[in-house]
């Protein structure tokens, strides 16, 4: 109630100010797990156990319900659900460091070096640009731990489009019993009665103000706010927010870790209406350095993706299945992806340190680096056609040897996933001059929907 006397909320919470049309329930929705710093495709979705000591690691590979694909055996549950999602191994791009490499993949940005900021909005501001509908209980774009940064480079954000179209951020661990998203539902109708009384006095001394006001500031305000209020006081919105409506069974089967809580959140958000939900994998579940940007350096390559491949498995696993099993299938895209893959080569490096999966220091352990030339990625639900395998890379994983895709094909199909012309649309730079979103991309035509 105090924070939101001075209005803060809607400076936190801040939509833009040219509203599309108003949103529907039906409307399409994308929830994309990022990994960041990087998955091995070696390790996960491509391996090659006849390449040789120096580029396959120690897992053994298994069989999935998709005919002729094999994972490692580090991921059962989701070989066991491949029916359900599309395998594409063949994205490639020119970004090798992390800062580059996101930007490549999620704003189309084409330059192969490292920006601490971007230059492009990424598709998830461009989407909310221009898919946000007039004001709703719930924001039409949140970041579940949200795509922000990597150490000091901004590698996500709206650029140019503003601030207004920046993520609703939903940070910390939803499976600690403590958790609670901040400015989300009053308690009780008192509350709700004395902070409609609060803004009603605010408006009052804002009257004058608005009626002398020529340049539509005061409306666009008005409309911040009311958003903001929507938020704070919508009981459709707190629900959204609480894990705690699902059974036991539920949580459980999406893991009572971080991760799993994430992506059963993710997947409550695009049920009651939200358009565009992130959700990072990183943190403790990653090992050492929090992420899987697994160098020799940071991590023992192999420990660190035993150590995390548990809940991993589980929490992508339960997403899809149950996307589709609660019929979200034709309407929700989920996508799993890190910025590039991994080296096909093992290294050998000493530690920086010691801590979980990585060796005390100096001691040499295995570790794969930064590999833009091959990347792999799960698409599940959306309507697209399934249990299917795009693109192929060499005997050692290198190079693309099989239907290369780009960034500009993975943003093309994202939009149109979501009903935008990825050809034709185009948003104002900072000058005001008409750009286009996707720049000679095309959707991938093997994930065209089904009937």
């Amino acid at each position: 109630m105090a924070g939101f006397g001075t209005l803060s909320l809607p400076g936190l919470y801040r939509l833009q100010a040219q509203a599309a049309p108003a949103a529907s329930r039906n409307r399409t929705a994308v929830i994309i797990v990022w990994l960041r710093g990087g998955c091995s495709h070696l390790d996960t979705y491509d391996p090659k156990p006849e390449a040789g000591s120096e580029y396959t690691g120690p897992f053994k590979t298994i069989g999935t319900r998709t005919p002729g694909l094999r994972f490692t055996e580090l991921l059962p549950l989701q070989a066991s659900i491949s029916d359900k999602f599309t395998l594409l191994r063949s994205m490639a791009h020119t970004g090798g460091g992390h800062p580059a490499g996101s930007l490549q993949l999620l704003s189309g940005d084409p330059d192969a070096q490292d920006k601490l900021v971007p230059t492009r909005p990424d598709w998830m501001s461009v989407a909310h640009y221009l898919r946000s509908g007039s004001p709703q209980a719930l924001p039409n774009y949140i970041g579940v731990n949200p795509i922000t940064r990597y150490d000091s480079f901004t590698i996500a954000g709206p650029a140019y489009l503003g601030p207004s179209y920046e993520p609703f951020a939903v940070t910390g661990d939803p499976s600690a019993p403590s958790f609670k998203v901040p400015n989300i539902g009053l308690p009780d109708d008192e509350q709700r009665r004395r902070l409609g009384r609060r803004i009603e006095l605010r408006r009052a001394v804002d009257k004058f103000r608005r009626a002398v006001d020529s340049s539509g500031v005061m409306n666009a305000m008005d409309q911040h706010e009311t958003q903001a209020l929507n938020l704070l006081t919508s009981p459709e919105a707190a629900r959204a927010f609480d894990l705690t409506q699902e059974t036991e069974a539920v949580r459980e089967r999406y893991g009572m870790h971080q991760w799993g809580q994430q992506c059963l959140m993710a997947r409550r958000l695009v049920e009651a209406g939200v358009e565009i939900v992130t959700t990072t994998f990183d943190g403790p579940l990653c090992g050492r350095v929090s992420n899987w940007d697994d160098h020799a350096v940071n991590h023992h390559v192999f420990n660190a993706l035993r150590f995390r491949a548990g809940p991993f498995d589980q929490a992508v696993s339960a997403l899809i299945e149950d996307v589709y099993r609660r019929g979200l299938d034709k309407r929700v895209l989920v996508v799993v992806t890190g910025e590039f893959g991994r080296t096909p080569r093992i290294s050998h490096v000493a530690s920086s340190g010691a801590g979980e999966a990585s060796a005390p220091a100096g001691t040499v352990q295995p570790g794969r680096d930064h590999w833009p030339r091959a990347n792999s990625m799960i698409w599940a639900g959306g309507g697209i056609r399934t249990g299917q395998v795009i693109g192929a890379t060499d005997r050692r994983g290198e190079d693309v040897v099989e239907r290369r895709v780009g960034p500009q094909d993975f943003l093309a199909t994202i939009y149109r996933h979501l009903g935008i012309d990825p050809v034709h649309t185009t948003i104002p730079d900072l000058s005001g001059r008409p750009t286009h979103i996707v720049t000679g991309g095309e959707p991938i035509k093997e994930l065209a929907a089904t009937s």
